[in-house]
């Protein structure tokens, strides 16, 4: 499943960089990948994060470990646009991922990740022009 998200996110690469127009600036397209790299990512850790919850029986930390490294790249693409879609999906997302760890923090060994996965895909549609 990651390699087939990484190939999605390679080929989201490839028409970023189809779709620009040579007019448009180093900064845009340098922005736009950005986006896409982080949105890869992210996509990544939200498949650790489906991993570490299906194996929580084993290492309850690992579902920590993964809404950790969730937050670590919502806080890099946020940083990096003013874009108000982008930051809505960020949001979103954050959303999403917090109350997945305020679920787990309360003993739920199987939260529901789906909310986190949708915003994940929003974020990745998002980041594509």
């Amino acid at each position: 499943m990651a390699a087939r998200r990484r190939r999605t996110a390679a080929l989201a690469v490839t028409a970023v960089l189809v779709a620009l127009p040579a007019a448009v600036g180093c900064a845009a397209v340098d922005k736009a990948l950005d986006c896409v790299q982080t949105a890869e990512t992210i996509a990544d850790s939200v498949t650790d994060l489906q991993q570490a919850v299906e194996n929580a029986a084993n290492d309850p930390t690992q579902t920590t470990e993964a809404l950790d490294s969730i937050d670590k790249n919502l806080d890099t693409i946020g940083d990096k646009t003013d874009n108000a879609d982008i930051n809505k999906a960020v949001d979103d997302l954050q959303k999403a991922v917090t109350n997945v760890r305020d679920a787990v923090k309360n003993g739920d060994e199987t939260p529901d990740i789906s909310p986190v996965t949708d915003a994940a895909g929003e974020l990745t549609k998002v980041c594509t022009p």
